[in-house]
């Protein structure tokens, strides 16, 4: 019986490996994907991370890029491997988990091909579970070419033609910029048009060196200050809203309502020309495959700082988890610092 496994293979998974090194614990981390940063790589093909360099680093090993560089997807994939190959941390690929459940002796955690066994389970499988498409895209005709961010790549993947961005976070921004860059088509967005967005550089100083100095990513949620972040709309980060949205062929549509074969009905109108459609609408946590665990009211499981309420169960990576870089690359070291200590003291 292994002292732990872990459950995804990304930043939060790798920082634990880390960890329980040192901590001279037996383990193994599992992963669905069918190789290290499967997850980044998976994303669209211009993705680019809002913090530089050095506010990336996971512990024990600096990511190995120029100071004030913003990696891609293919860099933090790169820096993934090289973590793994430094810190010899064993990872079994293409294993899907489908339960975990509480034994007299640990945990038994079950996938297609068979099961695991071990005293801790810490479950890494960060925030972006299922993609969420609003129902009535299923009453779209077959022609419209519809893509969920998660699966967006690039432009390449749309047909000629009009094209719908639905969401405004900063995936949907980034895509709709993108796209929008083709002057020979329209494109529709559906989303927040009163989003701030804030530039990745000040006066000089990277926004996270910002950051840093006001303490804005140390509040935590239990802060009152960190319950007001939380509160408000998160600001659009390194990307021009303005600019994007008033580019000639950029038509702000307001929320998408409902749909019927070709015609898209907004609430400040309705289209039958549309082509494509991104749907950058975000996901919805899983964790239907724990038994026993209690969720809260955003459906994430129910801890304080990573430690569950079920014994030896451990979360790491989960949006807002203490801080606001609870679920980031760059702030994910200080949860399993903590976590660590935690486990430091236990006597398994």
């Amino acid at each position: 019986m292994l002292d732990f496994v872990i459950i995804g293979a990304a930043q939060a998974g790798l920082s634990m490996s880390y960890h329980l090194q040192k901590l001279d614990k037996t383990y193994l981390v599992v992963d669905s994907g069918n190789e290290i940063g499967g997850s980044w790589l998976s994303r669209w093909d211009s993705l680019k991370l809002f913090t530089p360099t050095e506010y990336n680093h996971l512990p024990g090993l600096k990511f190995d890029t120029p100071k004030g560089y913003y990696p891609d997807k293919h860099d933090v994939a790169k820096y993934f491997k090289q973590y793994v190959a430094k810190f010899e941390i064993p990872i079994q690929f293409n294993t899907l988990i489908t339960s975990v459940k509480k034994t007299e002796n640990g945990f038994l955690i079950s996938h297609v091909d068979g099961y695991f066994e071990a005293k801790n389970v810490i479950v890494a499988t960060g925030p972006f579970h299922t993609p969420y498409i609003p129902a009535f895209y299923s009453k779209i005709t077959g022609e419209i070419t519809q893509l969920h961010s998660n699966f967006y790549k690039s432009i390449n993947q749309l047909q000629e033609g009009d094209a719908l961005v639905v969401g405004g976070g900063d995936s949907g921004y980034q895509i709709l910029d993108e796209i929008s860059k083709d002057k020979c088509r329209t494109v529709y967005f559906s989303g927040d048009t009163n989003v701030k967005s804030i530039p990745q550089e000040f006066l000089g100083k990277t926004l996270w060196w910002w950051f840093t100095l006001i303490g804005f990513l140390r509040f935590n949620k239990y802060s009152w200050i960190g319950q007001k972040i939380r509160a408000n709309i998160q600001p659009v980060i390194g990307t021009d809203v303005k600019e994007i949205l008033s580019r000639s062929n950029v038509i702000a549509v307001g929320r998408t309502n409902d749909a019927l074969e070709e015609t898209i009905y907004f609430e400040k109108k309705e289209v039958s020309n549309i082509k494509n459609i991104v749907w950058s609408t975000g996901y919805r946590p899983n964790f239907i495959w724990i038994d026993g665990l209690e969720l809260d009211n955003d459906n994430y499981p129910k801890n304080y700082r990573g430690v569950s309420d079920i014994e030896g169960l451990y979360f790491i990576g989960l949006p807002w988890m203490y801080t606001r870089g609870s679920a980031t690359l760059g702030g994910v070291s200080k949860d399993a610092s903590y976590l660590a200590n935690i486990i430091k003291t236990k006597k398994n």
